[in-house]
């Protein structure tokens, strides 16, 4: 237990969060089966700050309740840093994992971010501040693509997208939350959803609670079939989040769609202008080929 940190009342609410994104560290993971591989199954009421279902209610609804109470406390972190990575689903296809180093400040928003794997992407960096540079981010590439230097790029635009499911105006904790209570919401308009708790889940060694939802039958108003956050015991955090599609035929897999997970989280960092400037001499933007020098 934390109790002396400034997360820990609050960030329980995170558990919707998708922007925690899968670390290097962890493997594949628990696989996509009735329940992770060593869980074991609980009510919601036995964690720690939830609450159990009210009559006749949805079954999401009490996970909504612990998100919204939590946005406030979650809007109160300054910064953090953490190493991160993720696989998603592109046009069908399933692409490699990939890996980065991120620092994100809340106000003004505002993301830096060094690609670690894979070895076609390592050492490409990219840096956004909102309201600054047209709403664009700047962005470098490795090998040949360093002779272009750095270059301004829209987040949703055809290059800012490439390889990815969402925008880098998308990242982070608060963003991410928000998005998936609203697919929450929107769930919670219709039967066919099953939630269920499991405790004792280890992920890259740390005890988690696993929180799964499963819609059994696929319907065009569902995102997924089974949706997973596993929330990090001791800080109380959301340290994965995974979502899989209804198999392509009878008797198969679940194929997954995206997963995501933070390791190293390090919060109120007290980062600076200087965290988020390209011209940080600790960064590797240029003008046109070449390292930056110190």
């Amino acid at each position: 237990m934390i109790s002396a940190h400034p997360l820990r009342c609050c960030c329980l609410s995170a558990l919707l969060s998708i922007a925690l994104v899968v670390s290097s560290a962890l493997g594949q993971g628990p696989r996509p089966t009735s329940q992770p591989a060593n869980g074991t199954a609980v009510r919601v009421a036995e964690r720690a700050g939830s609450q159990p279902p009210r009559a006749s209610e949805h079954p999401l609804e009490p996970v909504l309740r612990w998100a919204r109470e939590g946005l406030d406390d979650v809007e109160k972190i300054e910064d953090y840093s953490a190493k991160i990575a993720k696989r998603e689903r592109l046009d069908g296809e399933l692409g490699e994992k990939q890996y980065m180093f991120i620092k994100v400040r809340h106000r003004p928003f505002s993301v830096y971010l060094y690609f670690l794997g894979p070895a076609k992407l390592k050492g490409q960096e990219v840096v956004y501040i909102e309201g600054k540079n047209d709403g664009k981010m700047w962005a470098h590439g490795t090998g040949l693509q360093r002779v272009v230097g750095t270059v301004s790029i829209k987040p949703d635009g055809v290059l800012g997208m490439q390889g990815q499911r969402y925008p880098l105006t998308e990242i982070g904790v608060l963003n991410m939350i928000r998005r998936l209570v609203d697919v929450a919401e929107d769930d919670v308009k219709y039967g066919e959803c099953e939630v269920d708790y499991f405790k004792e889940v280890k992920l890259n060694e740390r005890l988690c609670t696993c929180i799964q939802v499963v819609h059994p039958t696929a319907r065009r108003n569902f995102l997924f079939h089974v949706a997973r956050v596993y929330v990090d015991d001791e800080y109380n955090l959301p340290a994965r989040y995974a979502s899989y599609d209804w198999p392509k035929k009878q008797g198969g897999k679940p194929e997954l769609i995206e997963e995501y997970t933070y390791v190293d989280l390090k919060f109120n960092n007290g980062f600076t202008d200087a965290d988020f400037d390209i011209r940080n001499p600790n960064y590797n933007f240029n003008e046109g080929g070449g390292r930056r020098k110190k």
